[in-house]
């Protein structure tokens, strides 16, 4: 696992809004990989003026650290899907810990997620683990499924080595790099008829 300076073992901190400096507790599982503190806040800057009132997704959550850095600036909601039980419930205790009610928590898979009844967002975070490359299916089912508002964002984080194929109505606003690490924000234009 690898984790942003900073970082305790076990604990990674939220940069900004109003839960500034509360600490997240982080499991100890194989693959999982919080977001690095310089990236959140590279996209969090790139967020800020879209992300008030927001309803996001966190598909993929793992620490949850995205979405609930989303709710700490001012998001409406953010639903986080995790498929580990473990992690899920350690995400479920962290929000109660800060008191985040507007965050709720499902622990399912996200392609059997992406199944249910679908619901609109305006920002998901796109951030598999990067061993089992599912962002072409998992943005395939975001696209076709309703579960993007019209001009929705969407973040995908993925490896430096190679950009994942994603729908062609998401068109690329900002990109960057930390290690191995691509991160990139895509606006969804509607598609074409």
């Amino acid at each position: 696992m690898s984790r942003g300076r900073n970082a305790a073992p076990g604990r990674i901190r939220i940069i900004g809004g109003s839960l500034r400096n509360s600490r997240l507790d982080v499991p100890d599982l194989p693959g999982l990989r919080p977001t690095a503190e310089r990236v959140r806040e590279t996209l969090f800057n790139w967020l800020a003026p879209v992300l008030e009132g927001a309803r996001c997704l966190d598909l993929c959550a793992g620490t949850g650290a995205l979405g609930v850095e989303a709710l700490s600036r001012g998001a409406a909601g953010v639903q986080f899907v995790e498929r580990d039980a473990r992690a899920a419930q350690v995400l479920r205790d962290n929000l109660e810990r800060l008191k985040a009610a507007a965050g709720k928590v499902t622990a399912l898979e996200a392609g059997a997620f992406l199944q249910g009844a679908p619901q609109p967002y305006d920002l998901v975070f796109l951030d598999p683990p990067f061993a089992l490359g599912l962002w072409p299916a998992l943005a395939q089912r975001l696209e076709a499924g309703g579960w993007l508002a019209a001009q929705a964002w969407i973040y995908v984080e993925s490896p430096r080595s190679g950009v994942p194929s994603l729908p062609s109505n998401w068109q690329l606003h900002r990109e960057g790099h930390a290690g191995e690490v691509r991160f990139a924000l895509y606006r969804r234009a509607l598609p074409l008829s």
